[in-house]
């Protein structure tokens, strides 16, 4: 019972990092255009462009208008910004965070076969590729302040315990009697009252009915609560592709991709005494929550492109939703600190901690298909135009038990599943970008809408990206360099409560990001 309890418990506290629900669906399925910085500057509008490493990832078919092999490098840097505050209580201070990062974009080799233009073979080329594509960011941190009643803290999700399907308040105290003993905790319940923060009362005294209290020291009217959040990691996706050209007309490609997935986030809640010291003991307590989730996942995708006329291009590609095996690992703390020692047992206490045990998880997922369409207008020498549009219908991400793996167990997702499909639909991702060519060099732009996953649209959490870039061609030598600037925003709560009162954080966020690649032609 233990996998339940700290899941729930979690839950309950921090759903958005700590159990498997409908945010960790949409944080794997919600993807970001990657590759080159060709295809970064363009916005990432490339699904009938073709001819760039950075089509690997979305439409193999654009291997297929390789004239020549070609090995290309994409080392990045990423610059994120953050501001968040409490938007549902008084008192709430904005605050600003920062993160950064290094990483390798994108890595590939394209080996072209064609064949000579005295062969009458329909079939003119074909190109095998290999490549490493970043595919998302998890890299953020985001802070918030806040002045809170005492109904609206974290006292108040303490006095409001998770119970088990069936479990009574006394049989939950039973339960964390037993890991008070041993000092094996398994969720937030069993934390608050192993730091003494909580106390389990008869009410009426004898009735047999107990329900969870703050012990009468520790009572406060208000509070000071500041929470920081950090996440870090990224998903990448390694590909293997084949493009053929028919004709120099009509291009078919397929590839198979693997998907390497590492988040980690921290989370650090901590409650002060107000300046009015309403309470006599209690100083203050930090909540610490911390997971480490590793993921690998397999899709496959096919994809074509058709040159009706020598300066139009249209593509089309489809990819299968990518099946996930994760493996989690939790842990939590908290710990109090007492303005003055409170009495407990005979005994004198300033201060106290508890850890849950870890806990490690294992589960599967899979993320919705992707569907793309787009069309180029090839400018001759100077230059091209192209958009495209991407369907995803986030609705249809689900989790499933993994009893064979170590770690699994026969845990039903019906009701994760089910809050997915409640909560998402289908989105539309537009992407639009340009190149202008002045001899040996390139100028580029794009922009591009990544539309809101949620069928609740009081808070829009579409994100917009504004991407820019140069390049120069010398020979069989290719110098690219793009930059990104992505807006995006989120809605966060660090807990629940019953009447639904708690805090409730926005979180708007930036990131610049820039990345330089190196190609060679042979």
């Amino acid at each position: 019972m233990k996998r339940y309890a700290l899941g729930l418990a979690l839950l309950g506290l921090a759903g958005p990092l700590f159990a498997q629900n409908e945010d960790d669906a949409l944080r794997y399925s919600r993807l970001q255009f990657g590759g080159t910085a060709r295809t970064l500057g363009i916005g990432g509008a490339s699904t009938s462009l073709g001819a760039d490493l950075g089509t690997l990832s979305s439409n193999p078919a654009g291997l297929g208008l390789f004239q020549r092999s070609e090995v290309s490098f994409s080392p990045g840097f990423g610059l994120g910004n953050a501001d968040a505050r409490v938007t549902n209580v008084d008192g709430s201070t904005s605050l600003k965070d920062s993160r950064n990062s290094l990483h390798i974009g994108s890595l590939a080799a394209a080996f072209t076969s064609r064949r000579p233009d005295s062969d009458n073979d329909d079939w003119r080329s074909g190109t095998l590729a290999f490549g490493f594509t970043r595919i998302s960011d998890f890299n953020n941190s985001f802070s918030h302040r806040s002045t809170l009643p005492d109904a609206r803290s974290l006292f108040q999700r303490l006095r409001e315990p998770r119970l088990e399907p069936g479990q009574s308040v006394a049989g939950l105290r039973k339960q964390l009697d037993d890991e008070f003993v041993t000092g094996n905790y398994s969720g937030l319940d069993g934390l608050a009252y192993g730091t003494y923060l909580t106390n389990y009362d008869e009410v009426p005294a004898g009735s047999g009915n107990e329900v969870v209290s703050t012990p009468t020291p520790l009572q406060r009217t208000r509070v000071t609560q500041e929470e920081t959040v950090l996440t870090t990691g990224s998903q990448t996706q390694f590909d293997i592709g084949y493009g053929a050209s028919y004709r120099d007309q009509l291009y078919i490609g397929g590839a198979i991709g693997i998907v390497g997935t590492h988040f980690n986030s921290t989370s650090e809640l901590r409650e002060t005494n107000d300046a009015s010291n309403t309470s006599s003991s209690f100083g203050s307590l930090t909540l610490r929550d911390e997971l480490r989730s590793r993921g690998t996942g397999f899709n496959a995708r096919l994809g074509l492109i058709y040159r009706p006329l020598d300066w139009l291009r249209v593509g089309l590609s489809a990819q299968t939703p990518t099946a996930y095996q994760f493996d989690d690992t939790y842990n939590s703390s908290l710990s109090a600190q007492f303005r003055q020692p409170i009495s407990v047992d005979g005994k004198s206490i300033s201060s106290a901690k508890a850890n849950t045990q870890e806990l490690k998880l294992a589960y599967r997922m899979t993320s919705p298909w992707r569907l793309n369409g787009g069309a180029s207008v090839i400018l001759g020498k100077y230059g091209f135009v192209s958009a495209d549009a991407e369907l995803v219908d986030y609705s249809q991400a689900r989790f499933r038990s993994a009893p064979d793996l170590q770690n699994g167990d026969n845990y039903s997702f019906s009701a994760e599943n089910a809050r997915i499909s409640q909560l998402y639909g289908s989105a539309l991702n537009l992407r639009v970008g340009a190149e202008a060519r002045l001899a040996a060099f390139r100028v580029r732009g794009g922009y591009a809408h990544y539309g809101d996953p949620f069928q609740d649209s009081r808070f829009d959490r579409s994100q917009e990206f504004y991407t820019g870039g140069l390049g120069l061609r010398q020979g069989n030598i290719s110098a690219d360099l793009a930059g990104v600037y992505t807006t995006y925003n989120r809605i966060y709560s660090p807990y629940t409560l019953v009447d639904g009162s708690q805090p409730e954080v926005q979180m708007n966020a930036s990131r610049f990001t820039t990345t330089f690649t190196l190609g060679y032609q042979f």
